[in-house]
């Protein structure tokens, strides 16, 4: 009788016609108009004040020019960071989120003193804790592993993305409807059975917009490693002002044009996010 098991499904013909692929071109293109311009603002500005600055000093927008891909080299290291926290924040939480719901208090209450521990914590705290208490390598048997510090940034930002995506999963299997629950037991499925195989794949859709929220948080939040001594884009830029001679007007240039490279890859996937909220928006 399992393999005629019809679980109520929601019905997407009543959705907006628009293909995935359409509506993420257009996502994109409006920030990169948006981005550029700021960008072009920012050289026509910069041109202008240059004409200001002493004499023998390079004009502003051939300084960014020269050190623009040193630049977007730290941008990348953002969102390598940023994704390797994202991916063991969601490997963790998945099985976190699931055992705050076990019928067994032993498991779901550690699961959600964790989870609110984590949560409620600073990210800040949560770096620093893990840079300065985690060992700088690992011996095993004689041999030295390295330990380096960009991957105890990634183990700090992946305690808070753990416990939000709990709670992503916890909410998300929650707003199942109940005679899920119900149609499964009747057809003596377990409740691991249940919750693998007919619970979870409809969460999918309800989990992937705020999942994706979070990892946008995340990436704009990866900056804050550059405190603790990791080489990302806010740490460059630092480093590319002071091997310019720490010049004034070069402030709000390379600041900028870091914002400008956040601000490009972060605003699609905010307005991804909402068109997959109004397309996977649940119908009961």
């Amino acid at each position: 009788c399992r393999g005629t098991l019809m679980l109520r499904l929601r019905d997407d013909s009543s959705l907006p016609l628009v293909s995935a692929a359409d509506g993420a071109l257009r996502t994109w293109r409006r920030p990169a108009r948006a981005g550029l311009a700021v960008l072009l603002v920012i050289f026509v500005c910069s041109s202008a004040y240059a004409a200001t600055v002493v004499s023998g000093h390079d004009p502003i927008p051939v300084v960014l020019w020269r050190w623009a891909p040193l630049l977007l080299w730290g941008f990348l290291f953002n969102l390598i960071i940023s994704a390797l926290s994202m991916a063991v924040g969601t490997a963790a939480g998945l099985p976190l989120g699931i055992m705050q719901m076990s019928p067994n208090p032993l498991v779901s209450r550690p699961a959600r003193l964790v989870t609110q521990f984590f949560r409620n914590a600073p990210w800040l705290v949560l770096l620093f804790i893990c840079v300065l208490l985690l060992p700088f390598e690992f011996r095993v048997f004689g041999l030295r592993i390295p330990f380096p510090d960009w991957a105890k940034a990634v183990i700090g930002f992946a305690l808070p993305a753990m416990a939000n995506v709990a709670e992503i999963v916890r909410g998300a299997v929650q707003s199942v409807p109940s005679g899920q629950w119900e149609s499964a037991e009747s057809l003596c499925f377990s409740r691991r059975q249940t919750m693998m195989q007919i619970i979870l794949p409809q969460c999918i859709k309800r989990m992937l917009p705020p999942w994706m929220n979070l990892y946008s948080l995340i990436t704009m939040s990866s900056v804050n490693a550059s405190v603790v001594g990791v080489n990302e884009m806010l740490t460059i830029t630092t480093q590319v002002h002071a091997a310019e001679g720490s010049r004034p007007e070069l402030l709000a240039p390379l600041y900028s044009f870091a914002l400008v490279c956040f601000f490009i890859y972060s605003y699609p996937i905010g307005r991804w996010t909402e068109y997959l909220e109004r397309k996977y928006q649940v119908k009961e």
